[in-house]
């Protein structure tokens, strides 16, 4: 059975449960932030295997964005994991140079202090440029590398990537295989053709793949991608407990997309929202209010 090492902003050893493989994990403290740690890949899917010792989790979209955190950045990775443990979803763009970065957009125009497309961009230019938060306060963080993320996320957090779709495959997974990075992502997938591509690439790593009824559960099976490699995203809008209860009972883990119109529902109405979608089958709740989903599915 895996260890799990959980760092805890206050300084004691505790117990609690966290993972889907595990019934317990250990607790160490650490002054940094809530960490994940794994060994290997085997690790990383015996936790994300659904069993009734599953305790909820975040995934922060784009990594999270709060005042004076802008997206995709190392920092904000740090700043939630001072709150939560979460997985940590970030964007990859290329550069004119063919450098791989966290980048959401098609251009810098709105995260940045430059402007212009990130693909028409070095990565020398773009290092000159400093991060905005949501507001557009320039911060003085920089738009980091793949490699500078893989890095910092080894015995940290597990990385959900989203790989835009002119991005090589194969430079990707380069980098992780440079950064021995296996046992710390999942790549996410927007269609069975991609998931099957990204798997006879490389067997062992696990993936993300959108799984929002019966039908496409089906066509997934008829892939050859064995179930412990993947998390199912449900989509941005609730799935029936009874179709979440079909993927649990295959082992499978959920990750509903609160993010956008759910997030919203629960800003207005109330955090104890994300609860309820707990209940309805939802493991892991891909959110842009990552520390405040956190904080009340986790009491």
């Amino acid at each position: 059975m895996q260890k799990i090492i959980l760092a805890v902003a206050y300084l004691l050893l505790v117990t609690f449960t966290i993972g889907c493989g595990a019934p317990s994990s250990t607790a160490e403290s650490h002054s940094e932030g809530h960490y994940l740690s794994f060994e290997d890949v085997s690790a990383t899917k015996a936790f994300f295997t659904k069993d009734t010792n599953w305790s909820p989790m975040v995934s922060a979209h784009r990594g999270g964005s709060y005042p004076g955190y802008p997206e995709n950045a190392i920092e904000t990775f740090e700043y939630v994991l001072q709150h939560t443990p979460a997985l940590i979803e970030c964007d990859i763009s290329m550069t004119k140079d063919s450098v791989l970065v966290m980048m959401h957009d098609n251009t810098v125009d709105r995260t940045t202090s430059g402007t212009g497309k990130v693909g028409e961009l070095t990565y020398d230019k773009l290092a000159t440029f400093h991060l905005e938060d949501a507001s557009g306060k320039a911060t003085e963080f920089n738009v980091p590398t793949l490699r500078e993320v893989l890095e910092w996320a080894k015995g940290k957090a597990v990385l959900t990537l989203d790989i835009k779709s002119n991005e090589p495959y194969k430079m990707v997974l380069e980098e992780i295989e440079a950064t021995t990075s296996e046992a710390h992502v999942v790549l996410i997938t927007y269609s069975l053709a991609a998931a099957k591509k990204l798997y006879s690439m490389d067997s062992e790593l696990m993936l993300s793949v959108t799984l929002r009824n019966k039908a496409e559960w089906d066509r997934f099976l008829e892939t050859g991608i064995p179930k412990e490699n993947i998390i199912a995203f449900t989509g941005v809008s609730e799935r029936s407990p009874d179709f979440n209860e079909q993927l649990h009972q295959q082992g499978v883990c959920t990750i509903l997309g609160t993010l956008g119109n759910l997030d919203q529902r629960a800003a207005a109405r109330g955090d104890h929202l994300y609860t309820e979608f707990v209940n309805n089958g939802a493991d892991i709740l891909a959110t842009d209010r990552p520390i405040e989903a956190a904080k009340i599915i986790r009491k």
